[in-house]
Order: C-alpha cells, then sequence, then structure tokens
C-alpha cells in the first residue's frame, strides 16, 4: 500500500500494537531522509530491515550465520549483497506475518528507487505472509505502479484547513520559547501558513461532498 502523506507515525504505531500482542507478527520499519539520500542505498536499507528482523527472533536462524561465514571466506571478507538479503527475508516470513514499512519513498535517491521497489517486489512474491506499507508524494506513484505491476493499493491523504490550524496552534502552545512569540506574529502564521497551503488540502465543506 503507498499512502501520499508525510506522516506516516499513527499507521506504524497500530501496526506496532497489534504486533506486541501477536507473537507470530513482526513490524520493520525504515525512513529515508533527503539529507541521508547518499548514504541510504537498497543494501543499506534492506540491512536494516534484517537487523531488525533478527532482534526480533529469540536467536539468530541458522541459515543466516552459515550465510555471513560463506561471505568470510571470500576475499576481503566480502559482505551479504542484497540478493543474499532477500532470500533471507522468504526464509524468515514462511511461518511469521511481516509488516514492511517503507517511510518517504520520494526522498530516496531516484537511482536507487527502481532498486528498492524491485527488492520489495521480489520479497513479496518470496514471502505470502510479509505486506509492505509505504508512504510518499504522488511523483512516485507511477514507479510503484510499474515495479510492483498492479499488486499496490493507492490512498490519497489531503489534510483539511481546520486540521491545519490544528496542528498550528497545537506547536504554538507547545513552544519551548513562548516568550519569543508576540501576539502579532502568532496571528500572522495563522493567517499565513495556512494561505500558503491552500492548494494542498481538502476544504471541509467540499470534502462532505465528496461520494
Amino acid at each position: 500500500m503507498l499512502i501520499d502523506c508525510d506522516n506516516s507515525s499513527l499507521v506504524i504505531d497500530k501496526l506496532c500494537n497489534e504486533a506486541e500482542e501477536e507473537e507470530d507478527t513482526t513490524v520493520l520499519c525504515f525512513y529515508f531522509d533527503f539529507a541521508a539520500r547518499n548514504e541510504q542505498s537498497p543494501l543499506n536499507m534492506l540491512g536494516s530491515l534484517l537487523r531488525q528482523c533478527v532482534s526480533g527472533l529469540g536467536g539468530i536462524p541458522g541459515s543466516i550465520v552459515q550465510s555471513f561465514r560463506k561471505r568470510r571466506k571470500g576475499i576481503g571478507g566480502r559482505g551479504l549483497q542484497v540478493p543474499g538479503i532477500l532470500k533471507m527475508f522468504q526464509g524468515m516470513t514462511a511461518t511469521k506475518r511481516m509488516f514492511i514499512c517503507v517511510d518517504a519513498l520520494d526522498e530516496c535517491a531516484p537511482e536507487h528507487q527502481m532498486v528498492v521497489l524491485e527488492s520489495l517486489r521480489q520479497i513479496l512474491q518470496g514471502s505470502p505472509n510479509a505486506r509492505v506499507f509505504m508512504t510518499g508524494r504522488p511523483q512516485v506513484r507511477s514507479q510503484v505502479e510499474k515495479r510492483l505491476d498492479g499488486a499496490a493499493a493507492f490512498i490519497s491523504i489531503q489534510p483539511t484547513e481546520d486540521g491545519v490550524i490544528r496542528y498550528l496552534r497545537d506547536k504554538l502552545r507547545n513552544d519551548t520559547a513562548p516568550e519569543i512569540m508576540s501576539s502579532a506574529l502568532e496571528a500572522e502564521i495563522m493567517k499565513t501558513i495556512p494561505e500558503m497551503n491552500s492548494e494542498t488540502y481538502v476544504e471541509t465543506s467540499a470534502r462532505e461532498k465528496l461520494p
């Protein structure tokens, strides 16, 4: 599933809460960050997800230990590569439900997006108990449709004007330096920011008319 939004914490929190109650369920998360896009390669993402998966088990599966030992025998002790990690995921999800949450896919470097989506596609194909939840801005939708070949469901989420105003009021109320905020500046913030975002949110009255 791909959701067009910047904040996926509610969905991820719900999945994590459910996983705490079900022993056979694991939730893995990776957050792409534009500032770190050069370091966040597909191998980096998959390695992070694999470490999270292993840490949730009672012990390290023998197949993973064996794979690392084989790599050490190579010249320079070459680490696991993408195909090897994908194979491990297939083995670990044979009897365990797994939710893989990938946040802000649009902030992944363009040259990496194709490999990331192809890797997720292979995990889904080889792991019937795995599900993928992604968030991203609309520009990545075509890539997701192309790589996941119709296997993705899309939900578009837009903020309402009331929601933006409530968010701003909450942030201002919890400001750690309230002494530097004048009433005039607060009024200007409450007026200007909603106007700047008027093209990105749905008016409450218009939303109520939607089918």
